[in-house]
This record gives C-alpha cells, structure tokens and sequence, in this order.
C-alpha cells in the first residue's frame, strides 16, 4: 500500500525531503512546485500519445503503450532517485494517479520510501488558489516613481520584518522599464506557487509589507484575492524629492544602452503623447539621458497620482506619509513602523 498524504503535509515535509515532479517536461517547464525536481515518466510527446490512445481505444492500450516508452528508463529513473541520497522521497503527478503510482512503486524497488500527493498537483494548485483568500495584515508601501520602496522593504526584511517583494518573484520593476536587466518573467502560474510558498511561512497575525503595485507587475496579474486584500490594506507614502528620485533613475537605467531604452519609451508613445515620446526618444539618441528621464518620470509621476485619487480622493489627507531624504535605514525603518501604529 502506498503512502499518501495531504497538501499541507505534503509541503511540510517537503522542508526536509526530495520532491519528484514525474509530469511531462512541458508542464513542469511551465509550473511546478518549488523547489520540487523534474524526472519526468514520459516526455511531452510520448504523453501526448498515450493520452490519445487512452480517449480513442483504451486504458489497458494506454498502459501497453506507457510501458513501452517507460521500460527503457527505469534503471536511469533508480540512478537519479538513489543520487538523492534520500531514504524518503515525496513523488506527485498531475492528478496523482498512474504516473506518480508506477514511480514509487519502482523506486520502492531500490529501498525507497515513497509518499504521494494526494490529487497530485491539481490539488496543489487548488491549495495555492486559497492561500491568496485568508486574511492578512499588509502594509502597502507607496510613493513616486524612484522614491526607493524596493530598497526600504530590503531593509525591513533585513530588520526581520515580514515583507513580499512581488517585483522580485515576478522578475519585472512594474513600470514599462521594469524588464530592463531582469531575467525572464515566470508564467502566472508559477508566480503564484512562488507568491503562495512564502506566504504559507508567513505569522498570519504579524504585518506583511508590500509595495503598492498595478495590477499587473509586468505582464502577470497579482492573484485576484491577494490584490483585492491588497485594495483595502492600509498605505504609507513614501515623499522623497524629485531630484534626488531622477538620481535614483539615472543610477538604475542610464547602464543601459540607447537601443534597449528608446524601444521602451516608444511602447508608452500613446500615455506620453506623440510629442512627449518625441522629444524624450531624441534625447535618449542623443546621449541626454537625463531629459529623457524627466520627460518619462513627469509622466509616471501624473499616473500615480490620478491612482491614489481614484482610490482615496483628496490624497494629503488620506494616506499617512514618510519624508525620506537622507535618513539612514534603520531611522526610516523605525518612522515607518511609527506612522504605522499612529494610524492603525
């Protein structure tokens, strides 16, 4: 009898054991639990074909055909599995039915304990979908474009505060620059397993901090119950001043190369207007960086600003904020818990 076990016992143990995702290369290239490893039991095509013969003629064809494809591969699977050096093994598929089933009981055949996902990942993903619908206690860290959020929430993790870095997890900045020297974006799938495995370590009863984000970081969507809690979560302004924020952009962005930047700032053409977009382009051709950047920072500076109107109307009197020039981090970290507390 093979052992099974729930999802949330299933990553408890996965602490301290192996994970062995036998899904096909192609699903486990396009999500897959963290940290968990892929061996696949058939390569994409090979289960594309098994599942063809399974709907048109029959489960015991199927099987026929699955071990046909599979024989070959079982003294590499035990290589891979024994290099483990594990005594236990966790092993899901997609439904955590035949493919997860054949695995374990082969490397049950090398003194090999296996335990599997009950409802393979398809319950994994329904657990994930949960976690972004329990309550927490998040802090948005807000400000202009350049006011450096991503280094203070550093800091406040630092520090040993609770804090998300969505922009980190979904390798995008947030703003139509944001993929400049980031690597590729994960697909929205396995931004939310990677969102979900950190929230499930969080103290539900502490206070997460998060930057204020749109909608979407990049091209992938914040999960829709993370960013409705998100919407009603409290948020402190984080005030720096205009030029030290255009240094800050210069630092950030003047690296990269004229070929790289224009591209980018065409792309915004339509919200900075033709003649915006012009000059800014020229500039950035010409060499004068810094023009090109105060033309786009006007600009994104304009949008946050109509944002914290739509959502709180006269902002000054509506959001608590944070002067931030030069104080070093532990003083902004110690005022951003203050104001937190004087206006919870």
């Amino acid at each position: 009898m093979q052992k099974q076990t729930s999802v949330e016992q299933f990553l408890e143990r996965a602490e301290s054991l192996p994970i062995i995702d036998v899904r096909s290369p192609g699903e486990y290239e396009h999500a897959h639990i963290p940290g968990a490893l892929s061996l696949p039991l058939f390569s994409d095509l090979e289960r594309a074909e098994v599942g063809t013969i399974y709907k048109q003629r029959s489960r015991v064809q199927a099987v026929q055909k699955g071990l046909e494809f599979v024989g070959p591969k079982l003294k590499e699977f035990t290589k891979f599995a024994l290099k483990l050096n594990s005594k236990e093994i966790l092993i899901h598929c997609w439904r955590g039915g035949m493919r997860s089933s054949a695995m374990a009981w082969l490397l049950g055949t090398v003194d090999i304990d296996c335990t599997l996902l009950t409802g393979g990942y398809k319950a994994y993903r329904n657990y994930v979908l949960s976690t972004f619908e329990q309550p927490y206690k998040i802090i948005l860290l807000g400000g202009y474009t350049g006011s450096g959020k991503t280094e203070i929430l550093g800091a406040l993790h630092d520090s040993g505060e609770q804090v998300i870095d969505l922009e980190g997890i979904a390798n995008h900045k947030g703003s139509a620059f944001g993929s400049l020297g980031q690597d590729v974006q994960p697909s929205t799938e396995q931004f939310e397993n990677i969102l979900s495995g950190i929230l499930r370590k969080m103290d539900p009863e502490r206070v997460i901090w998060v930057e204020d984000e749109s909608r979407n970081v990049g091209k992938i969507p914040i999960p829709q119950g993370f960013w409705n809690q998100m919407r009603k979560s409290s948020l402190i302004r984080i005030d720096t001043s205009y030029e030290v924020r255009l240094e800050r952009l210069m630092r950030d962005y003047a690296c990269f190369d004229t070929e790289e930047l224009a591209p980018v700032i065409k792309k915004i053409e339509k919200r900075l207007g033709y003649d915006r977009c012009k000059r800014a382009v020229e500039a950035c051709n010409n060499g004068d960086l810094e023009t090109a950047a105060r033309i786009c920072l006007d600009y994104y500076d304009a949008c946050y600003s109509d944002q914290l109107r739509e959502r709180f109307g006269e902002v000054p009197s509506a959001t608590p904020s944070l002067s931030v020039e030069t104080l070093d981090v532990s003083t902004i970290i110690d005022k951003l818990k203050k104001t937190y507390y004087e206006h919870s």
